[in-house]
């Protein structure tokens, strides 16, 4: 059977009829802590991953591609082209991982040129409008915009701005927004963004899943063995195959609209692996700017355009696929000429065409106070060792002394970039922006305010935390912000209190604005999620938390602290605090 589109074009053609072949959609599927070894296609007998190494059969597989040492960076860098810290990349949570306004993202691109756009996942770009996804050039979201989150099943989400309960296993229900989406619009260019949220911990999975690899024997290990977790280590190839089946889904719909020859299909992770566990021998894991760290796999097919089953050799990262796939599908990138690309387009690579410039370029990888450079033969690391990573890919013998030209003029590069980055980085003094006429609801969560008194976060990750331990008048909750435009709006709270502790007055205020209500609805709740995990966490549980309205304020545009606190408190604690709703009337 034609694919549909060449159809049209055999039948216009018959008729006389001057037509375009229409512009192919792209999918894009991001994982969240997946090394490189965490697929069969590289090599690992611990699991099958069958369909993403259908990709990379169908199309091609990148030798050497390269991300950031963790989540955020990474998805900035896919987004604008651009090194992290230019866009004002810094942290993983609490407005650190915000992408600076100016900057303009993948999506915004795609969207000018007509195509349709929507991302499905895990976002840890920024919340609050326009660092929403809606306001980044996503016109449909669905998933939750923090950098993890605390229980995978059927929990809150955002749809749109909105607060929505998820349905089933997270990875399953943003896989399903995807192929309802690709069926709602097969006739039309879609972007279509999948940032899953897994493997990252907590460690949950269904049991079909999980029931393969609880009492599988593990044949391939760490370089370091002793280190290794067996239940974080089998939950992480579990969750790996169950992203494998759900990418299964997502290429078994585009055959089913007559989609796959019109669409641009990549797959790829944002950091190294999230334990220590079987990474093809090289050093480091999520975190380092080793190559264990950075190194991820990227697979890309577009059938009838790529070659099948072909391998690129020259290096990649992150910051590439912007200008890559703009390139691909024919869309004007309209350079800003304030923002330059680091990203380079790597079509002729990927369509066999050699492209001499590309050969040498070196890849840089930064987290904090560390950096490392790559080039095709040599890898400096954050401390000044050179490894030739084409004698030694596991980065064991340091060859500076062997070598003192290239340790020395990648030593300067290194210097230069870091010294550029930190400049462009500079210091972060941006507010948290509520109030956007553009969003009716304002979601200002726990993991971005600032504890006082005896308040305490529930766990030291801010993500998906909430804050307990609130049992005085002198104690609040404080959050820096930025009233885009005034107006009026109702307040709505998420919390939980037992029946023995309700009745608290809660006091909301802006600069000179104030407003006073009172907890009235009594909602217990356990702390949910840890039963699920397959390894103990790290992160935060959950509660069930109860959704009610305050009462109404309003507020002048402007910038100020706004303060959350409780004159009166009639039982022994005000409530548990997960998030502050403030919706535009």
């Amino acid at each position: 059977m034609l694919p549909r589109f060449l159809l049209f074009l055999v039948c216009a053609s018959l008729f006389g009829t001057t037509v375009q072949a229409r512009q192919p959609n792209v999918l894009v599927i991001l994982s969240d802590d997946q090394g490189w070894g965490d697929l069969s296609l590289n090599g690992n007998t611990n699991l099958e991953t069958p369909h993403i190494d259908s990709i990379a059969r169908d199309g091609a597989q990148f030798d050497r591609f390269y991300v950031c040492p963790v989540c955020s960076p990474t998805r900035a860098e896919f987004l604008t082209g651009r090194y992290h810290q230019r866009g004002g990349v810094y942290s993983t949570s609490a407005g650190g991982e915000r992408l600076d306004l100016d900057e303009r993202t993948i999506a915004e691109v795609f969207r000018e040129a007509g195509y349709r756009t929507a991302a499905f996942g895990k976002w840890h770009n920024g919340m609050q409008y326009p660092y929403h996804p809606n306001g980044r050039g996503f016109e449909e979201f669905y998933g939750f915009c923090s950098g993890h989150w605390g229980n995978y099943y059927s929990p809150m989400l955002d749809h749109n701005g909105e607060v929505v309960k998820g349905n089933g296993f997270v990875i399953d229900d943003f896989t399903d927004h995807a192929l309802a989406y690709m069926e709602q619009h097969r006739d039309h260019p879609f972007f279509l963004y999948l940032p899953y949220n897994t493997p990252h911990s907590p460690m949950q999975v269904p049991d079909a899943f999980w029931d393969r690899f609880k009492d599988k024997p593990i044949t391939l290990h760490n370089r370091e063995p002793e280190k290794e977790q067996d239940l974080h280590l089998r939950a992480a190839l579990a969750m790996c195959e169950n992203i494998d089946w759900n990418v299964g889904r997502l290429l078994a719909k585009l055959d089913e609209l007559g989609l796959s020859d019109d669409t641009i299909v990549l797959y790829f992770s944002d950091n190294g692996p999230n334990g220590v566990r079987w990474n093809g021998d090289m050093k480091g894991r999520k975190g380092s700017t080793d190559e264990g760290g950075v190194r991820s796999p990227l697979v890309m097919r577009w059938p009838g355009k790529i070659p099948a089953g072909s391998t690129v050799r020259v290096l990649g990262a992150a910051h590439d696929l912007l200008p890559t796939l703009t390139d691909l599908a024919g869309v004007d990138l309209k350079n800003h000429p304030d923002h330059p690309l680091d990203g380079v387009s790597l079509k002729s690579a990927l369509l066999g065409q050699p492209d001499t410039s590309l050969i040498e370029r070196p890849i840089f990888s930064s987290w904090k106070n560390k950096a490392s450079v790559r080039t095709p033969r040599f890898r400096l690391d954050t401390d000044g060792a050179l490894f030739d990573m084409k004698a030694d890919p596991g980065q064991r013998t340091d060859v500076s002394a062997q070598h003192d030209r290239e340790t020395r003029d990648l030593g300067m590069s290194l210097k230069a970039y870091r010294e550029t980055m930190q400049t462009e980085l500079g210091t972060d003094t941006r507010p948290f922006l509520i109030a956007h006429p553009a969003q009716p609801l304002t979601q200002i969560p726990a993991r971005d305010g600032l504890p006082h008194g005896g308040i305490t976060r529930s766990n030291k990750f801010p993500n998906d935390s909430f804050f307990t331990h609130w049992t005085s008048p002198e104690d609040r909750i404080t959050w820096d912000a930025e009233v885009v435009e005034g107006g009026d709006f109702e307040v709505q709270l998420l919390y939980t209190c037992p029946p023995e502790d309700i009745g608290s007055t809660i006091e909301l205020s802006f600069k000179d604005q104030r407003m006073e209500g009172q907890l009235t609805e009594a909602h217990a709740s356990a702390l949910l999620g840890p039963e699920s995990d397959r390894s103990p966490r790290d992160e935060s549980p959950v509660q069930d938390w109860h959704r009610a309205s305050l009462g109404r304020i309003h507020l002048e545009k402007g910038t100020g602290t706004l303060t959350l606190r409780a004159p009166s408190i009639p039982g022994s604690k005000v409530m548990d605090f997960r998030l502050l709703l403030l919706k535009r009337l």
